[in-house]
């Protein structure tokens, strides 16, 4: 279905500053907004039910994923995560721009569901920065970080299948690459077209 907001789905190799440009992104552009994933694990610390995550018993997300509400769920580290295919168009629905972070597997399924979603891949510019990025973050041990790498290779193999490529070699260039994408696909002919449907109709163009 065609809705008023766009869909961005970004994904990265872990190290990438995936998450750092989203929330760059998010601080710089109001009308950007995430997603509220569903979570079997408790809240911590000052976490609330329904800003960070939305926190339910293991019944009601079972629940959920039989009644085929999420667009993509995983176990991660015991528990489970996924994200409402509700709430994605809700959002949309209203002309809120909506953006996940994701994994390459569960991007390629959000972009058979909705096939207006934008795919954006950030790469680091080396191997060798990479792997000094993962170090310096002081949150894994050597064999730990061997073995992002090694699911790094996995994940940057199917980059091919993302509508956009950034290169993350530095930070201000990459978001500004990736504003760059978000104002291009707001300037599509359709997408013009959906936001703006009152002006397309005053110019008998509908």
């Amino acid at each position: 279905m065609d809705y008023p907001g766009n869909l961005f789905v970004v994904a990265a190799p872990s190290g990438a500053g995936k998450s750092s440009l989203v929330k760059a992104l998010m601080e710089l552009d109001s009308h950007v907004h995430p997603t509220v994933s569903h979570t079997t694990r408790p809240p911590r610390g000052q976490e609330k039910h329904g800003r960070e995550y939305f926190f339910v018993p293991p019944q009601e997300f079972d629940a959920m994923v039989l009644a085929d509400a999420f667009v993509e769920w995983a176990h991660v580290h015991g528990q489970r995560y996924g994200t409402s295919k509700k709430m994605i168009d809700d959002r949309m629905a209203q002309g809120t721009d909506v953006i996940l972070e994701i994994d390459y597997q569960g991007a390629l399924q959000i972009k058979k569901m909705y096939a207006n979603a934008v795919l954006i891949f950030i790469l680091p510019p080396s191997w060798e920065e990479l792997r000094s990025r993962l170090e310096r973050r002081g949150e894994d041990s050597p064999e730990i970080i061997d073995l992002r790498l090694q699911n790094a290779a996995v994940e940057m193999a199917q980059a091919h299948e993302f509508d956009f490529v950034i290169i993350n070699e530095v930070f201000d260039r990459a978001l500004f690459d990736l504003k760059a994408v978000v104002h291009a696909q707001r300037l599509k002919y359709h997408v013009q077209r959906r936001a703006r449907p009152d002006t397309f109709q005053a110019l008998k163009m509908v």
